[in-house]
């Protein structure tokens, strides 16, 4: 407290003497027990009055030892128990978190990571995945500002995930501890297999494999690709010492329509101590119809560029470009891209009047909107020739199909002409317009269905910038070009509309991700959020059933199967307050990417070692690994000196003593009539 403080405290001190003194004392004759109590209280009464009007400030400072945190990170992947490590690792984990040493410099702190990284002191070794980047990232964010070291006991395989080795700060040590025989093995694997999800009946499919080999002699393999009992491809392939890889490219032919299941296999005469990898099943369907896109325009435009690219990362699409005046049946297309109309375009509009293509009309500060309100009447333009830039708004509430927002909001703004758009009553907005964050209530990307002919506007050119946007954020253009698939989707498909409708692939490899998303819409074809949405899974060889609730999300309901072993399923999804039910079929391959392995990662552990300047130790040497933790001048505890300072009004019983001391001086002098 201030030297000023203490002066008014001893004033309040005073102060309270002289008016108890006064009341009680000063000429009274007859001074007894009684006035001496109640002088007490008064005295009370007043002090405390006066130091809650003083307020002063009591500080108390304490001290506080942080140690340098000690993360002890365990591989929690399927793999380590394929290598046989699972009791080493479980070993050296136990001697480092009780290591009293450690314990007393470090703050020692335990994790595990396969897919996911979460804090953990129990490890079951049943991670289907392993995500080392995660460690990384987690790491970061736990302890943003600190310096400190890492151990990291792993086979250091990683199966997902972007490179570890420059995910961890370059300034923070890290020190692997390797799971595994490092013995060199003799191992032939297929590494990874090529092929789209989807091929067309009567064409031929590439399929691309690597393959890897392990060994220190010259040997030959046997590749083959079969379907059943039949082999429908098969080719000799010599390794070497210097000769360690292979890159195979095999066409097959896509004779059946469906989901046509392939095995790909690798033999050799040499013994192996893991042949799970010599085999990789993978699965196809085959599909008799692909889409075509005309994108009509008499621009060239980036756009144009972007579209065709997004559209056929999907296989089933196929997009041709053309002008106005060039195209001739319109009814050779499923879906035709009408990039910013001009009056040229009016034969174009003409002629579709009677063929009933579904059209996507793009329009920017190009577009003829006189000519495009003469030809739909599902948006009314009436537009200026001044230039405006329109920011998308995500409208979570549109049920045409399910989408997820990628970021939207996030994304450039496109340029179109200012002026006001209407939209009629049978349009959908999947996004409404902004200018510079102030709402326009108008679309930017609508859908309209009228009479069994579907349509879509964007309103505003340069989306090319979104799929840009959406790659820098993202580092894939995976997401824009789904959103676009969608769109496609949509206008080449003249189905009625469903009150259930369930979205879900129809083949996943055994590992991956199994969600499975429906939206149910009532009669007037509105989500409806109140809806009691079941799945039942049933196993097509074992009968084994299973029932599960769909959980909301922010535009569908959805399920997570992740778990489910690899073969045939079927489900049932069903809409238990109508009844509504839609019957699905999908297959899990068996394919285990922990098992793929037949030796630790040690190459990859020593540059992430030298990368952060850490160093990478063999089981055996786990004792060294402590020593020179624990010897290491650069992390020291550090002593912080904390100091609180509490107002006295906050001590809640300086106020309970002043009600105190004042009922009680009131209630004595009522009860010996002094009042």
């Amino acid at each position: 407290m201030t030297t000023s403080t203490i002066l008014f405290i001893l004033l309040a001190l005073i102060i309270a003497a002289g008016l108890s003194f006064y009341q009680y004392f000063y000429k009274n004759n007859s001074i007894s027990k009684l006035t001496w109590i109640l002088a007490s209280l008064r005295f009370v009464s007043v002090f405390a009055i006066l130091l809650l009007l003083i307020n002063p400030i009591l500080r108390s400072k304490t001290f506080e030892t942080i140690k340098t945190p000690l993360p002890i990170v365990v591989d929690n992947s399927s793999s380590v128990v394929d290598l046989k490590a699972n009791a080493t690792a479980l070993a050296l984990y136990e001697k480092l978190s009780s290591n009293a040493a450690l314990q007393e410099k470090f703050e020692v702190q335990s994790y595990r990571f396969d897919a996911e990284f979460e804090t953990a002191t129990a490890f079951d070794f049943k991670g289907k995945q392993t995500n080392i980047e995660e460690v990384a990232k987690n790491l970061k964010s736990i302890y943003r500002n600190a310096a400190f070291p890492t151990i990291m006991i792993s086979d250091g395989n990683q199966t997902i995930g972007n490179d570890y080795v420059y995910s961890f700060d370059a300034n923070k040590k890290v020190y692997p501890l390797v799971l595994g025989d490092t013995t060199t093995f003799l191992d032939i694997k297929i590494a990874q297999l090529n092929v789209n999800k989807y091929a067309f009946h009567k064409n031929k499919f590439p399929v691309e494999v690597f393959l890897n080999y392990a060994g220190t002699k010259s040997i030959s393999a046997d590749f083959k690709i079969s379907q059943g009992n039949t082999i429908l491809n098969t080719q000799t392939v010599s390794f070497s010492p210097e000769k360690k890889s292979a890159i195979l490219n095999v066409l097959l032919p896509a004779n059946q329509v469906g989901l046509q299941i392939f095995k790909a296999s690798i033999t050799s005469r040499e013994s192996e101590k893991n042949t799970y990898n010599n085999v990789k099943n993978f699965a196809v369907e085959v599909i008799d119809q692909k889409t075509n896109i005309a994108i009509i325009s008499e621009l060239n435009h980036p756009d144009i560029g972007a579209l065709k690219r997004a559209i056929e990362t999907n296989s089933q699409r196929k997009v041709t470009i053309v002008k106005p005046n060039e195209i001739k049946s319109l009814s050779d297309y499923n879906v035709l891209v009408l990039y910013q109309p001009s009056s040229n375009f009016k034969a174009v509009f003409e002629s579709n009047a009677i063929a009933g293509v579904n059209t996507f009309i793009i329009t920017g500060v190009s577009t003829d909107f006189a000519l495009l309100n003469q030809y739909q009447k599902s948006l009314v333009f009436k537009m200026s020739g001044q230039r405006e830039d329109y920011m998308g708004n995500f409208q979570s509430q549109f049920n045409l199909f399910a989408l997820d927002d990628i970021g939207f909001d996030q994304f450039p703004p496109l340029q179109n002409a200012f002026g006001t758009i209407t939209a009629n009553a049978n349009v959908s907005v999947l996004l409404s317009s902004k200018i510079r964050n102030i709402e326009t209530n108008a679309p930017l990307l609508a859908f309209s269905e009228n009479q069994g002919k579907r349509g879509a506007f964007l309103l505003g050119e340069n989306i090319w910038k979104w799929r840009m946007q959406s790659h820098i954020d993202t580092k894939s253009y995976e997401k824009f070009d789904v959103f676009a698939d969608k769109i496609i989707q949509y206008l080449s498909s003249n189905n009625s509309k469903k009150s259930l409708v369930v979205n879900h692939e129809r083949f996943y490899n055994s590992g991956d991700a199994i969600e499975i998303a429906a939206q149910y819409f009532n009669k007037n074809y509105e989500l409806d959020e109140k809806a009691r949405l079941t799945i039942s899974v049933t196993n097509k060889l074992t009968k084994q059933n299973k029932k599960y609730d769909l959980l909301r999300s922010s535009n569908a309901f959805k399920v997570n199967l992740d778990g489910l072993p690899a073969g045939q399923y079927q489900f049932s999804v069903k809409e238990l307050n109508s009844n509504t039910v839609y019957n699905g079929s999908f297959e899990i391959l068996d394919f285990d990417i922990e098992k793929q392995f037949v030796n630790p990662d040690l190459k990859k552990l020593q540059q992430l070692a030298a990368q952060t300047q850490g160093a990478v130790y063999m089981p055996n040497q786990v004792d060294a690994l402590i020593q020179s933790l624990v010897e290491n001048p650069n992390y020291k505890a550090i002593e912080k000196a904390i100091v609180r300072k509490t107002p006295l009004i906050d001590f809640v019983w300086l106020l309970v003593l002043v009600a105190i001391t004042l009922g009680s001086e009131w209630f004595i002098r009522k009860y010996n009539g002094l009042l």
